[in-house]
């Protein structure tokens, strides 16, 4: 009967106020405080009772040494996934109540394999719950309810029950000024009458070690622990929002700082002294492949427009200046973009000399000789050589022009016989020398 009222003050049933419409005033006014009061845990569905804890031994077959819940309570929709309560009646004393949380400990410690064929806890192949309770690896906790019915007076059992039970439940103490319960098992304390009165929401549970009492979820947890967790987690992201804030800042400043020395380096236009543009810097600097290198990179965009006008208008006035009559092979290569002079009188060529010194490609016609020598100078190089090397062979000579041929008549004539009667040499052939050597009578070399 102490197992049933104490499902009953865990539970706390709500009584349907539209039934009791006929029962007298004061049941409706019990009733009525039933329903305002705190909720329960769990439905009816949540309670086993006489539940066996084989310390050897299977579910079904226990063997000796174990212990037997009075009430095993799964409620995790309420927060509380797994609890065992034993019920007392102030009939057995605190070496006997030791003994049965021995058994307790004795089956929390068993280990088995599970069907994945991994060993764990035996308990847990039954009931699941988290790995962890209230932040440590703890055993499922262990409820006692006093019922005050026999000749003990719970007041003096429990603290000698937490004498003999310290091993099971103390914890160490940590930094933080909380306790780490791993391996321990959660032993609390309450009365009935107590439960029935505040339910398992008022503060009406002792749990071994403390000085004071809690909630039924605030006794089963660590309050201390995760208030310090809570706090070293402020800590820690307030730390993070601090470093991330120094980064920021010292990204601004590098940041910052790179655009002033860019902007130290930026060019100035040396026309007009305004500072380059972004796209006229780029553009300027350029050197990538396929990329034209820049006609003027130390203007800016509206003085390299003016320079650009203005040259190609000097260019077009020196083209009208000077005009070039001539005709080009497209296949051949151009040596002398513009007229060039000649390096022994410094006379400028004809078009017909430019024309036919220019000829560097795939061309049928002859090269010239002396390409820097314009066609007078050419010619007394070529009669030079002649005196000097009569066996020298003469280069094949392109046609000349009909103007050419016209100034070469206007030409006195070399090969005219001179006025003494003596025979006169070849036109552009040098005099024998051998003969020369034997008029005055000296041999040739």
């Amino acid at each position: 009967m102490a197992v049933n009222e104490t499902v009953i003050a865990m539970l706390r049933p709500k009584p349907a106020m539209a039934k009791r419409t006929d029962d007298p005033p004061e049941v409706r006014a019990a009733a009525q405080a039933a329903v305002d009061a705190s909720a329960g845990v769990g439905t009816i569905a949540s309670y086993w009772t006489e539940v066996p804890l084989p310390a050897t031994g299977t579910w079904n077959a226990p063997g000796k040494g174990g212990a037997q819940a009075d009430l095993v309570l799964t409620a995790p929709q309420d927060k509380m996934p797994l609890l065992f309560i034993e019920v007392d009646n102030c009939h057995e004393t605190a070496e006997e109540l030791a003994d049965k949380l021995e058994k307790y400990a004795r089956f929390f410690r068993r280990k088995t394999k599970d069907t994945d064929g991994k060993e764990r806890p035996m308990w847990r192949t039954r009931w699941r719950a988290p790995d962890t309770w209230s932040g440590d690896v703890v055993h499922p906790p262990v409820l006692l309810v006093f019922n005050r019915e026999g000749q003990r007076n719970p007041n003096r059992t429990i603290p000698r029950l937490a004498e003999l039970t310290r091993h099971l439940w103390e914890g160490e103490r940590q930094r933080g000024g909380f306790h780490e319960y791993d391996g321990r098992i959660p032993i609390i304390a309450t009365g009935l009458n107590q439960l029935r009165e505040h339910g398992p929401h008022g503060p009406v549970f002792l749990r071994f070690g403390r000085d004071h009492k809690q909630s039924l979820w605030e006794a089963v947890g660590n309050p201390r622990r995760e208030a310090a967790e809570a706090k070293a987690r402020d800590e820690t992201r307030r730390a993070q929002e601090e470093y991330q804030a120094q980064l920021r800042r010292s990204a601004t400043a590098q940041a910052t700082k790179k655009a002033a020395e860019r902007e130290a380096r930026r060019p100035v236009c040396t026309g007009c002294r305004a500072k380059f543009t972004d796209e006229r810097w780029e553009a300027a600097g350029a050197t990538d492949w396929g990329v034209p290198k820049d006609t003027h990179p130390h203007l800016c965009d509206s003085c390299k427009q003016r320079a650009v006008v203005d040259e190609s208008q000097a260019a077009g006035k020196q083209e009208h200046h000077e005009p070039v009559s001539r005709e080009v092979d497209p296949h051949d290569f151009q040596r002398y973009p513009h007229r060039p002079v000649c390096t022994e009188c410094g006379a400028q060529f004809t078009d017909e000399r430019w024309k036919a010194v220019e000829r560097t490609g795939w061309s049928v016609l002859p090269q010239e000789a002396n390409p820097t020598l314009c066609e007078d100078c050419d010619q007394r190089y070529e009669a030079r050589i002649r005196q000097a090397w009569p066996d020298w062979p003469r280069p094949r000579r392109r046609r000349r022009s009909s103007s050419s041929r016209s100034r070469s008549r206007s030409r006195p004539c070399r090969s005219r016989r001179p006025a003494d009667g003596s025979p006169a040499s070849a036109p552009g052939k040098p005099p024998d020398r051998r003969a020369s050597l034997r008029d005055r009578g000296q041999a040739a070399p």
